[in-house]
């Protein structure tokens, strides 16, 4: 499982705070635990003002690989902002994240098409300007778009990260239905594709969230999710990344499992 660390967004008011003191121990702190807890990137999202938002994202990135080599994901919902901002990275991450709403494609998709930049993904979301689309059909019509894109850009699919796009169980009428039938149609179509979730998203206004984002999480793997974002240093949720895995026959012989438990990544915290 790919695992986006979420912990580093200003949407989360204590990491606002320290964006708005430049608190920098702050920012290297959480980093480094979600590097230690097993991320295979890390998230870094300003939430400010767009006219802030280079200058913001300079100074977080520069925080997380001063404690870290992890690639990062870039993340904005303005293509202008991330044009700028990826080149503030030592190494190839992903740009977080393009959708079939104005040009935001065609404002990434030559960035990553350059000889130079071979190395960088991208989530794309099924939205469009229609905003998210209620039915799988739909989304995944804005799914064929992307793809046709890409194909446009030469850029493979094992550079993308499709997000079905999780909305709250408490209001969607089909919200899981929907997610696993795009989520499986994705992973059908192409194999080498990588299909990503902000995990949490489900459980919002819902009482006892990790239970419904375990329940989640486990349904979407087995549809065919290979990609997270979410909280690395949540050891119960990292367990179960492990487990599922294992359980669904992507781990051989449960040896990556057995190694999670051996490093402490998983199980209960040994002193």
């Amino acid at each position: 499982m790919i695992i986006i660390g979420e912990k580093i967004n200003g949407s989360i008011p204590s990491v606002a705070e320290a964006i708005a003191k430049r608190d920098a121990e702050f920012i290297k702190a959480r980093a480094a635990a979600q590097a230690e807890s097993g991320a295979t990137f890390i998230d870094c999202c300003a939430s400010v003002p767009e006219s802030e938002e280079v200058e913001t994202l300079k100074w977080m990135i520069e925080c997380i690989q001063e404690v870290t080599e992890l690639p990062i994901s870039v993340d904005s919902p303005s293509p202008d902002v991330l044009a700028q901002a990826y080149k503030f990275c030592k190494r190839p991450g992903i740009f977080n994240s393009v959708s079939g709403e104005g040009d935001k494609i065609e404002k990434i998709f030559p960035i990553m098409a350059e000889p130079e930049n071979r190395g960088w993904q991208v989530i794309a979301l099924l939205s469009d300007d229609t905003g998210i689309p209620k039915c799988a059909a739909d989304r995944l019509k804005v799914f064929d778009k992307i793809m046709a894109k890409a194909k446009e850009y030469g850029i493979s699919p094992d550079r993308i990260h499709i997000d079905p796009l999780v909305e709250m169980l408490c209001t969607s009428e089909d919200g899981i239905e929907t997610n696993v039938e795009v989520i499986s149609s994705v992973r059908s179509q192409y194999p080498s594709i990588h299909i990503t979730a902000a995990v949490s998203n489900i459980s919002f206004n819902l009482p006892v969230r990790k239970l419904i984002n375990y329940g989640f999480l486990v349904l979407a793997m087995n549809a065919g999710l290979d990609s997270a974002i979410m909280d690395p240093t949540n050891r119960d949720m990292l367990g179960l990344v492990y487990a599922t895995e294992a359980l669904l026959g992507l781990d051989d012989y449960c040896m990556e499992y057995i190694g999670a438990y051996r490093e402490g990544l998983i199980g209960p915290v040994k002193k």
